[in-house]
């Protein structure tokens, strides 16, 4: 019988929802709320907590679908390290994702059908994403639909904008997914999907005009100088550190929610910078992938 010290059991709950990435979940919360005119702030914040109940879940229950990949080439993560049993994580995962779609549909009709989409979504990802090329796609629409969430219970609900915004971000988020595959492989990395990180400012460049495109440039060369660096530094060595490069690409996430919300006020600005700090700062502690 498995015998941990609460600190110890917590820690493993933590390691297995990948809580380092939980800002930016929430900065994408705030820019697919914002996208949408805004609104009450209580629907923000509780679209925000569903959300990340779904994230948490959908993390536990990859685990829970990875442990005959984990036990040959990832021995340290918890089932396979005997921190927690499968049964345990089976049950979290589920547990966290049924919480995050009961949120969601209290919030109304079209959040509720967006909301079990997502859930969805999660499932197909975590059940093929390491036998089907398409998995980073799945990813990608996972995020999309976040954005969707979020914007539907903001005043103007879903717009084209909030589609746009969320397919630029979908872009960025298939393209580290992509690099996030040959994390444990040992084949020739492909650098390509590094071009698909350039969505984001591609789409604020096409849609943003006026002062929203000023505020665009500005963002984008915060988006771009973050991606290049994470690039030269973790990618462009003899031996690159692949898991160091996703994860600081993870956070990045958080500038280009920014991005997608260009030209808001400065404290809201600063709310997600909050978001990159902090999950930089959350990656000591807990690994992001």
């Amino acid at each position: 019988m498995l015998n941990f010290t609460p600190t110890s059991k917590f820690r493993t709950l933590l390691v297995l929802g990948r809580v380092s990435n939980l800002p930016t979940v929430w900065s994408n919360c705030a820019a697919g709320w914002l996208l949408a005119g805004g609104g009450k702030w209580a629907s923000l914040i509780f679209v925000s907590v569903a959300v990340s109940f779904l994230y948490i879940g959908g993390m536990f229950l990859n685990d829970a679908f990875d442990v005959g990949f984990d036990y040959n080439h990832r021995p340290t993560r918890p089932i396979p390290s005997g921190a927690i049993t499968q049964r345990e994580v089976w049950l979290w995962g589920f547990g966290w994702m049924i919480l995050g779609v009961v949120g969601l549909m209290c919030l109304g009709q079209t959040t509720a059908i967006l909301g079990s989409s997502l859930a969805l979504a999660i499932l197909i990802y975590n059940l093929i994403h390491k036998i089907m090329i398409i998995a980073p796609v799945i990813m990608g629409g996972c995020r999309v639909l976040v954005y969707l969430i979020a914007a539907s219970v903001g005043v103007t609900g879903v717009t084209g904008e909030s589609v746009w915004k969320g397919l630029a971000l979908g872009s960025y988020i298939v393209g580290l997914s992509c690099l996030a595959r040959k994390e444990t492989s040992k084949v020739r990395i492909q650098y390509w999907p590094c071009t698909l990180l350039a969505g984001p400012i591609i789409i604020a460049w096409l849609l943003d005009d006026g002062a929203d495109a000023r505020a665009a440039v500005a963002c984008s060369v915060a988006v771009i100088l973050w991606a290049a660096w994470t690039i030269l530094q973790t990618l462009g060595r003899e031996h690159p550190n692949v898991g160091r490069a996703v994860a600081r690409l993870l956070a990045g996430i958080a500038l280009v929610d920014l991005l997608a919300v260009a030209n808001c006020p400065l404290p809201v600005a600063a709310v997600f910078i909050g978001c990159f700090l902090l999950a930089l700062t959350l990656q000591r502690y807990v690994p992001a992938t």
